[in-house]
């Protein structure tokens, strides 16, 4: 686990989670890689607000891993689902991709980036909780500050054990004297305890609602909804239940949150409609960094799922220009082929074109052409596909400055959890799924675990939810034992074999 050095030359950027308007005077170029060290240098650092306030930002600057690198989390779990091939240019293109879709993934090919983005966000949270009480500012600001930074540790920690499972539980800064090559792993009840009793405390202290630049920020209802997933996924499902039921209200109401399931299904995955009534925390993505690949690549804010999943080569022909086809972005990578499968499920459902671009009915009609990619359906993600009108009119390169954001928690996700956390039985376990439904003119279904499951499927396809689903429900074998999936081994991802030199950590049983 590589840490970071916080240096007090310049600020840091963080456009990922709070908006341009907060930062726009920020970058990055402060935070400089001091291998095996695992400590700020903050004798001269962490002196007032401003500075708590830019360590805050670098705290949450791994969120931006869900969308904003090409070693992404949605794409990444995509391609291991049943729903979605790997694709892109051939079978080596994006190795750790490959490797997961197809289950030969070992802890070579695996990219460490999804180990030590979230340690090195563990660390800078470690950092900022140890050095607030020193620092001379608000105590309601600092107390927010600190409610902030456990609740990002506590979703760093929680995505560790999703992916991992076995992993060390580090609560203070690690300095240049401690021993970092002996941190061993702790049992995952123990760090799921620890994270559960971080959010307990936390929650109350943060905003109830934020808005203008604060957007992205976190607030009680998204702190309870991430509650609410950590206890279902730690088997604690009557916990989880109460949190889901705070964040969700009356099913198909307002919460007192102010979430609101959206009318239209399809304004969901229009790029303008950011912080709507169903968003109950996300990831912003924004154009104006100008990202390039020779200067900001590895920092870009913007959406890169939105790249990856495009046809390659995409150009309607003049038949289909008069027909006025979707005038698709010409430039993807062809990445997240829909499965035959994931087509055939969606037959008839309302939310079928705006989940799946059927380019392969476009081309056989003779409207639009394109170059097939590895492992071509002719099925494309439509959530995320980006048009010619998307396209950032800036400066970068425009395959980095896409600007559509990414839900990490929408409401009708954490409708559909609650339901499962009510064992999928009772009343209002059926107006949850009801009013999931509802939204997009289906009748309603009795509930039950493989409803929900169903549903789930259907409403967050492509989300980056399935291959998780499939993991908890104890379905992930029989669904992708074609695939390769092996059961006992699979549930969990390899540790990348850099993080086990000269340390005490221990390989994942399997690999």
């Amino acid at each position: 686990m590589k840490k970071y050095k916080l240096y007090k030359s310049t600020a840091v950027l963080f456009l990922s989670v709070i908006t341009l308007g907060t930062l726009s005077s920020c970058n990055t170029e402060n935070i400089e890689d001091v291998q095996n060290k695992g400590a700020f240098d903050s004798e001269n650092f962490y002196q007032n607000r401003d500075q708590a306030f830019q360590a805050l930002v670098a705290t949450y600057d791994p969120i931006g891993k869900y969308a904003s690198s090409s070693e992404n989390m949605l794409v990444f779990l995509n391609a291991a689902s049943d729903d979605f091939y790997s694709g892109g240019g051939s079978g080596s293109d994006g190795i750790g991709i490959q490797g997961f879709s197809n289950y030969s993934i070992d802890p070579i090919i695996m990219p460490q980036s999804y180990w030590n983005i979230y340690f090195q966000g563990i660390s800078r949270a470690n950092a900022l909780i140890e050095k607030l009480p020193e620092i001379s500012m608000d105590s309601n600001e600092k107390a927010r500050f600190n409610a902030e930074s456990l609740v990002l540790r506590s979703m760093y920690y929680f995505e560790l054990l999703r992916m991992f499972k076995n992993i060390p539980l580090i609560l203070k800064p690690v300095q240049a004297s401690d021993n970092y090559f002996n941190m061993p792993q702790e049992d995952p009840k123990k760090v799921y305890q620890q994270i559960e009793n971080d959010m307990l405390a936390a929650i109350p202290i943060l905003p109830v609602r934020v808005s203008g630049v604060e957007n992205g920020r976190l607030t009680q209802g998204a702190a309870k909804a991430l509650l609410g997933k950590i206890y279902l996924y730690d088997g604690k499902k009557d916990l989880a239940a109460v949190q889901f039921a705070d964040v969700n209200g009356v099913p198909g109401g307002t919460s007192q949150y102010g979430y609101k399931l959206l009318t239209n299904f399809n304004n969901l995955w229009d790029f303008k409609n950011k912080f709507n009534s169903e968003s109950v925390f996300e990831l912003v993505c924004t154009s104006n960094v100008n990202a390039t690949w020779t200067i900001t690549a590895g920092r870009s804010r913007g959406n890169i799922v939105n790249q990856m999943v495009g046809p390659r080569s995409f150009r309607r022909t003049d038949a289909g220009i008069a027909a006025k086809v979707k005038d698709v972005y010409t430039g993807g990578w062809g990445f997240n082929a829909v499965t035959e499968d994931l087509f055939n499920f969606m037959q008839g459902d309302p939310r079928m074109d705006a989940t799946i671009y059927n380019a392969k009915k476009l081309k056989e009609d003779g409207y639009i052409n394109y170059v097939s990619g590895y492992k071509d359906t002719g099925y494309f993600l439509n959530k995320f596909l980006p048009t010619q009108t998307d396209r950032s009119t800036g400066g970068g390169n425009v395959e980095l400055n896409f600007a559509q954001d990414i839900y990490i928690i929408r409401l009708a996700d954490t409708y559909l959890l609650e339901a499962e956390s009510l064992n999928a039985s009772g009343a209002r376990a059926q107006a949850l799924l009801d009013a999931v439904r509802k939204r997009v003119g289906l009748p309603s279904v009795p509930v039950s675990m493989q409803a929900i499951k169903d549903e789930r499927r259907r409403e967050l396809a492509g989300e980056g939810h399935r291959w998780f689903d499939l993991v908890r429900w104890g379905d992930a074998s029989l669904v992708l034992g074609n695939r390769g999936f092996k059961p006992n081994k699979n549930e969990v991802l390899p540790i990348p074999y850099k993080e086990l030199i000269n340390t005490v950590i221990k390989q994942n049983p399997g690999y």
